[in-house]
């Protein structure tokens, strides 16, 4: 089994997860940074969005998980500000974090789907890495499996069974399904961006799409989920889109409800990111390309003043 800790210095322990989510984030920069230099946009710029989205993320990630489990809190408050005891949500995360960036882009003087279709490769590519520290936590695993089940079926390394290994039990790598699809969906992503038919938006409402879909098929083999009872026509509907992975795994029980809150989430955003789409285009709210310059209004305005100055 892997140690959890990397190190220690001192009386302070630094966690593989830590480090796992920092490299994250770098490499989300980078693709950023990269991208943004096209578009003559300064990397001080991208670096100020992580210093303020990271925090957004983390709050946001933590908020949603409690308003989801109010129950485990309202007695004990102070366990809210506990986050290392863990407890947070991906969604939650996006939530704070483009809140938080729709900010500093007004700020900024830049038009919101121009800089979050450049952020979105990083977006995933975060996702993808950061999966691994749930491996390395042995948390947000799918249910039991058999042993021949990862090392025979899916011919996973030693080194990643043994770490499914869990209380005397096997379980699904669901870390591992979610981190490769998201690495094919920035590969996708970053093929969409060089394509000329791309409006802006359209990039960033790509990832949302392609991400829940993902993740509400690897959802429903996990067993730590967050849910709600639902209407059982709701159940039913969503237990019959996730029917046909029956034919090679087995859902994963749930604690409480009838219906996992992602695999609800995530069916409304592709609805919402597909209907978007359209509408922008029929509407002309989506007239720019994804390859169009990219300006800030604040330095257009900046520019025209020093200019007129001059006269």
């Amino acid at each position: 089994m892997l140690d959890p800790i990397a190190f220690s210095l001192g009386p302070i322990s630094v966690h593989w997860y830590g480090i796992i989510l920092g490299s994250a984030a770098l490499v989300g920069l980078w693709l950023a940074v990269m991208e943004g230099k096209r578009f003559g946009i300064s990397p001080d710029f991208f670096m100020d969005l992580l210093l303020i989205g990271v925090p957004s993320a983390i709050i946001g990630a933590r908020l949603y998980y409690v308003a989801f489990k109010w129950d485990a809190y309202k007695n004990n408050l102070l366990e809210i500000f506990q986050i290392w005891h863990g407890g947070i949500a991906i969604y939650g995360a996006l939530i704070g974090a483009i809140i938080a960036g729709y900010i500093y882009f007004r700020r900024k003087g830049y038009n919101f789907w121009r800089i979050v279709d450049i952020c979105a490769p990083s977006l995933i590519v975060g996702q993808m890495i950061g999966r691994w520290g749930n491996f390395v936590n042995q948390e947000a695993h799918g249910g039991p499996v058999s042993e021949t089940f990862l090392r025979d079926t899916l011919h996973l390394p030693n080194w990643i069974t043994d770490q499914m290994y869990i209380g005397g039990l096997f379980y699904h790598p669901t870390f591992l399904y979610e981190s490769l699809w998201n690495l094919a969906g920035l590969l996708v992503l970053l093929w969409l961006r060089r394509r000329p038919f791309l409006r802006s938006g359209e990039l960033f409402f790509s990832y949302f799409i392609w991400y829940s879909i993902g993740r509400f098929f690897i959802e429903g083999l996990r067993t730590d989920s967050l849910a709600f009872t639902a209407p059982s026509w709701l159940a039913s509907l969503i237990n019959g889109l996730w029917s046909p992975m029956n034919v090679m795994f087995e859902a994963g029980s749930m604690d409480y409800g009838n219906v996992r809150i992602s695999q609800l989430l995530a069916i409304l955003i592709i609805i919402a990111a597909v209907v978007l789409i359209i509408v922008r285009r029929k509407k002309g709210w989506a007239s720019e390309r994804y390859s169009d310059p990219i300006r800030s209004t604040k330095t257009t305005a900046i520019s025209t003043s020093e200019a007129g100055e001059g006269i």
